[in-house]
């Protein structure tokens, strides 16, 4: 029988360190999209769009506003950036118009995370479109999975969750902000696949991003959500959901000090969740050799690592071409993992 463990390891990104090369100055952009040359200073000359293919307040969201912010606030830089958000499919709907619309416009970056490859290798609701029609940059952060509830709900922690879902898998509605096969319901069954629960019969409903779940979470629509840890922070603080278990190895610092990983209680489920950033397929080569050199500074800066530990993300980053061999390595273990699960297009 498959093993579960395999989803960590998918999942898991190793550290990102950017290698960079140096960015010209006097040419002029290549791309479609490009701006008229600037003296001294050569691409961007365009304001910047940074896409989250997702609602407001989940973790691509957040990362997106993230980034934009630290480089903006730190000059980095100098042209306008703006954040836009384009839900749809689990991020499938934006990386179709991207890798068909969008595949010369270097004014245009996004950020993404497994689902990227798992949408290009399942079954149901699969993108003809992943990584490889896109030019990777970066990637940035890690993150871990929370199970979550509403503040006054009658489940105090994991185990009683899973005891509820043994006698009864289809009783309780999970949630997540992604669709079936995608991470954030790999997240929701995990732990009661190792509690002995057939996965297949947990009742789990997708939602357009982290914050819509949380949306429904809220509302009495969910009984319980699986999703990235960071996207629930504030609403940990603010007393509004309980959160009862971190699928990190070891439990984490700040605001999750008092919550238990689920291998604390008992159930081996782990799974980490890295962030990256992307360009277009046909990204001019000044313009991504202007991003590995600015990610580079960034994810030196003091106001990077601050943001990083003021969302709850981890530092983890690898440069453009390790990035680049890291994804090919993730796309056949996601293509097996898939495939155990009978799940693989």
């Amino acid at each position: 029988m498959f093993s579960f463990k395999k989803i960590s390891a998918v999942m898991c990104a190793g550290a990102l360190a950017l290698s960079l090369g140096a960015c010209s100055s006097s040419k002029e952009t290549t791309g479609s999209n490009s701006g008229k040359k600037e003296e001294n200073t050569g691409y961007p000359t365009k304001a910047i769009t940074v896409v989250a293919p997702s609602g407001a307040g989940g973790g691509w969201d957040l990362t997106a506003r993230s980034f934009t912010k630290v480089l903006s606030e730190t000059k980095l830089v100098k042209q306008p950036m703006t954040v836009e958000n384009k839900p749809g499919g689990g991020g499938a709907v934006f990386m179709a118009e991207y890798a068909t619309q969008q595949a010369e416009n270097n004014d245009m970056l996004f950020v993404s995370s497994p689902p990227i490859i798992i949408n290009n290798l399942k079954k149901e609701g699969n993108s003809p479109y992943g990584y490889k029609n896109t030019t990777p940059l970066a990637q940035l952060t890690k993150d871990y999975g929370a199970i979550v509830v509403k503040k006054d709900s009658k489940f105090k922690d994991l185990q009683s969750v899973l005891d509820e879902v043994k006698k009864n898998p289809s009783k309780l509605t999970f949630a997540g902000g992604s669709a079936p096969g995608s991470m954030d319901h790999l997240i929701s069954i995990l732990p009661a696949y190792k509690y002995g629960v057939d996965p297949t019969k947990i009742k789990y409903v997708s939602y357009d991003g982290g914050g819509e779940a949380i949306t429904a979470l809220l509302g009495g629509n969910a009984d319980v959500i699986g999703t990235d840890a960071s996207s629930v922070k504030e609403f940990l603080k603010a007393g509004k959901v309980r959160v009862l278990a971190i699928t990190a190895s070891e439990r984490l610092g700040g605001d999750f000090k008092d919550v238990p990983t689920a291998k604390e209680q008992g159930v081996d489920a782990e799974f980490t969740i890295w962030r990256g950033i992307f360009g277009p397929e046909k990204m001019s080569k000044e313009a991504s050799t202007y991003w590995e050199k600015t990610i580079d500074k960034l994810v030196q800066s003091p106001e990077w690592k601050q943001e990083v530990e003021t969302q709850g993300w981890e530092l983890e980053y690898k440069n453009s071409s390790d990035f680049k061999k890291f994804l090919g390595e993730q796309d056949k273990q996601v293509q097996q993992l898939l495939t155990a699960l009978g799940m693989q297009k």
